[in-house]
């Protein structure tokens, strides 16, 4: 069955996080953090099964490599609680193959964030869940500043407002269905995702009593 999950927020320092750190462990791959003076080496993480750097068509070449444009980003931003990337994570049908899975998430991202100006740090993701399916989705790192046209060697410009609105949110919550499923129907797949609450979809649900396992085996054994 598919799932329907599509969540963003942003990686910034008030809240401890570092884009390289965050970069590394994305891409299950060992990351040098110039400003800390340190390295972070995820490359034991299991189940990273696609990852690339997608640029627009202005950003430099150099941006391509993971560790060059995070690195670059923290040495632009100085700020103590700057905000250094937005995050979008969203899961992919698990009806789909790994390849079609991995083309469906470069088509949205690249329709969705790069062709708008941003530069996408993607990576899926192919785990398997406790009841042994597979759980695929995708980690989007998404630079927050427009790509410099003017020549300037650092590259950056002004951080872009409108990408912050929650209106762009919803839109790409919808999108992302809409792409999904426009991908199933063409591959006749009998699964669909949406991207409304239960609520919005009429769909009403009884709450349930949530009994944990020592309370659980009590009842049984009663």
């Amino acid at each position: 069955m598919a799932i329907y999950h599509l969540h963003v927020k942003v990686i910034g320092r008030k809240s401890g996080s570092s884009a390289v750190a965050s970069a590394a462990y994305r891409s299950g791959s060992r990351l040098r953090d110039e400003r800390l003076d340190s390295s972070h080496d995820f490359s034991a993480k299991r189940g990273v099964v696609h990852s690339e750097v997608m640029l627009p068509e202005n950003a430099p070449q150099a941006w391509s490599d993971r560790e060059r444009l995070w690195n670059d980003v923290e040495a632009f931003e100085v700020r103590k609680d700057a905000q250094l990337a937005r995050e979008v994570e969203f899961a992919l049908p698990r009806e789909l193959t790994q390849a079609r899975g991995i083309e469906l998430a470069r088509d949205f991202v690249r329709g969705e964030f790069v062709d708008r100006g941003m530069i996408a740090d993607l990576n899926v993701h192919w785990d398997i869940g406790e009841d042994g399916m597979p759980k695929p989705h995708a980690h989007v790192m998404l630079t927050m500043r427009q790509v410099s046209v003017n020549g300037d060697e650092n590259g950056f410009g002004p951080k872009v407002r409108e990408w912050n609105r929650t209106e762009m949110v919803e839109r790409w919550r919808e999108r992302w269905a809409e792409l999904a499923n426009e991908r199933l129907a063409e591959l006749d797949i009998d699964a669909r995702i949406d991207h409304r609450s239960l609520e919005a979809q009429g769909i009403a649900l009884e709450p349930q009593t949530q009994i944990g396992a020592p309370a659980k085996r009590i009842e049984i054994r009663g």
